[in-house]
């Protein structure tokens, strides 16, 4: 019986190296670590959270391949869980192999951890920007966006108090909001946005301070939260 707890205990402990190991790698890409740790959890365990920074990690060609390997080793480990605690019986359990493969892993996670190695993935971050055109980036990355920016889109209803209104008497000189452009129908609207009349059933895509868009766009944002869990 000690054998099989401590099977089980080992595996676990792979499981906890392999999320910071992840995370560390994810942290190299420009994710900071709570958000990369809790989308680590989310693909180890395939609950499959649909956040915006979910949408991060797959818009972005690396972070991409980290989440295949961990949707993998996800669905890997719990076949290999439930079929221990189905053979807890078994004295077959391999305790030794994955007492080696734990201490490999803390050394790659030690390793991970290293300024040096810190030092060459700022240096990998700076040749994926220029490996990967700029379109396969992720947009937050793209932007450089910190913690008062924000990238949205609001879609105009039919009792928005936009409709008729143009663009420059919504948004001032001074507002530090940007329109990217406005989809309408299968047309997308970029020249002279400030100029353009907001019609119903447009999408304005919007980049700028996040207090300001969310007080000015307060209503189409509720609307667009609203939507988004139904569609949950």
């Amino acid at each position: 019986m000690k054998t099989e707890l401590l099977f089980i205990s080992l595996y676990f402990v792979i499981i906890a190296l392999v999320i910071e190991i992840a995370v560390v790698l994810l942290n190299f890409t420009g994710m900071k670590s709570k958000i990369s740790r809790f989308q680590v959890i989310s693909m180890l365990t395939a609950t499959g959270f649909t956040t915006d920074e979910a949408k991060v990690v797959i818009d972005h060609p690396v972070r991409r391949r980290i989440a295949s390997f961990l949707m993998l080793f996800g669905v890997f480990s719990l076949a290999v869980i439930i079929s221990s605690i189905s053979s807890i019986l078994s004295d077959d359990l391999r305790t030794r192999e994955l007492s080696f493969i734990c201490i490999g892993l803390a050394l790659i996670l030690g390793i991970v951890h290293t300024p040096w190695v810190k030092n060459r993935a700022s240096i990998m971050e700076g040749k994926i920007e220029k490996s990967y055109q700029m379109y396969e980036l992720p947009i937050k990355d793209v932007l450089y966006l910190n913690e008062d920016d924000l990238v949205t889109d609001i879609v105009v209803g039919d009792d928005s108090k936009l409709i008729g209104k143009r663009i420059e008497d919504i948004i001032s000189k001074g507002d530090d909001i940007s329109i990217l452009f406005i989809k309408r129908g299968k047309v997308q609207i970029r020249r002279d946005l400030y100029d353009s009349e907001i019609n119903e059933g447009d999408q304005v895509f919007l980049y700028g301070n996040k207090k300001e868009i969310e007080k000015k766009f307060k209503l189409e944002l509720d609307e667009k939260k609203k939507a988004e869990e139904k569609g949950d």
